[in-house]
């Protein structure tokens, strides 16, 4: 039995569609960032490791392996946030030629009108739109981090050394976070084009990042290698 409420161009099982599909992207998220303490995800367990490095980073010398690090780190935020930047133009161009929209849904047999596609699209871009601006923020801060790593006194008996490398490590942190907010949002933009094979495919494809998110933050190999001591 159909629905017959609808908002424009989408129906009841869409907006339930799509208010599930956010749902399972926000409790995602919170769900890696703030895990029980006896099973930390993957995120919480790089904390430490980012204050480790700091804590390295005070007695080395030279620190050119640290300024490799955090170039490294703001190269990846820039390859994704000019990922992301292509990939809304592409889609906004998309949205604005509706004779291309109409044939996207007759190639893919979808049946639906051009408008419904839209909609759909739209979706997408605002989760790209998203990582866009975690990605910027984040290489915006490994930014701030280079500097607080600057003043670090290479003097190690110096107290302000301890200090100032603790401030880097939690700007680190922040920027990491932001990162790592950057790309679920990419994972669940990929997600939403479920929703061009109607609100069924929405909620599968959420429920399949949601899924690939967890087990790579909680079920990962990689994971087990971190815990070792």
């Amino acid at each position: 039995m159909t629905i017959p409420f609808h908002i424009g161009s989408l129906t009841a099982p869409d907006l339930i569609a799509v208010a599930l599909y956010v749902l399972l992207w926000v409790a995602s998220g919170w769900i890696i960032e703030n895990p029980p303490a006896r099973f930390p995800s993957v995120t919480v367990i790089m904390k430490q490791y980012r204050r480790d490095w700091m804590g390295e980073f005070v007695t080395r010398q030279p620190r050119i392996f640290d300024a490799t690090l955090i170039d490294s780190l703001r190269q990846g935020t820039a390859f994704f946030a000019s990922a992301c930047m292509i990939a809304i133009g592409g889609g906004v161009a998309l949205i604005g030629n509706s004779d291309r929209v109409e044939g996207l849904a007759a190639d893919l047999t979808l049946g639906q009108a051009a408008p419904q596609i839209e909609m759909k699209i739209i979706l997408v871009i605002a989760f790209l739109a998203n990582a866009l601006l975690k990605f910027i923020w984040a290489h915006r801060l490994f930014g701030y981090c280079s500097i607080l790593m600057g003043a670090v006194p290479n003097d190690v008996t110096d107290p302000n050394a301890a200090i100032r490398a603790g401030q880097a490590a939690e700007i680190n942190i922040t920027g990491a976070r932001s990162f790592n907010r950057g790309l679920r949002s990419i994972y669940f933009a990929l997600g939403a084009l479920g929703w061009l094979f109607g609100p069924y495919g929405l909620i599968l494809a959420g429920l399949a990042s949601a899924a690939v998110l967890m087990r790579r933050e909680f079920a990962s190999h990689s994971r087990d290698v971190m815990l070792k001591r």
